[in-house]
């Protein structure tokens, strides 16, 4: 290899993503927070974010995509190979969590559009497991 060719990490990486959104007032001013460990390692900072106006749902939703999207920037800006991590995501959110497993009907279509830009983004990675957690333990983890 030159020196001038890039390397792509091709390990296996096991991520752990955990998120909840919500606003005050449903419509309202919509927040959510997220945060990102390597299984088995130190958890990160919880990441806040502040999303303007919409309803609970749509902060969950918003959360997840903007927690997806930061970590594809991550693997690209590091040379992480996205087909070799594996991401369990662990949200409180019935709703998203079952329309994103396939298992509830996303009528809505805000909720549609918002659940296929998560299931897109997920695309590159090597797997993508949804997981419902105990409101508890959002609450632990990120604080809300």
């Amino acid at each position: 290899m030159t020196k001038n060719q890039s390397t792509i990490r091709t390990t296996n990486l096991d991520y752990e993503l955990i998120f909840d959104g919500g606003s005050r007032g449903n419509p309202g001013a919509a927040y959510g927070s997220y945060q990102i460990r390597l299984s088995r390692g130190k958890a990160r900072k919880p990441v806040r974010l502040h999303l303007g106006e919409g309803t609970n749902n749509e902060a969950e939703y918003r959360t997840l995509i903007r927690a997806f999207e930061d970590l594809l920037n991550e693997f690209d800006q590091n040379g992480t190979d996205p087909g070799a991590v594996h991401l369990r995501v662990y949200g409180d959110s019935q709703l998203v969590i079952r329309q994103l497993q396939g298992q509830w009907k996303a009528k809505d279509a805000r909720m549609r559009d918002l659940r296929d830009q998560v299931l897109r983004l997920g695309k590159p990675l090597g797997s993508v497991e949804f997981v419902h957690q105990a409101r508890w333990r959002s609450v632990a983890a990120l604080g809300h």
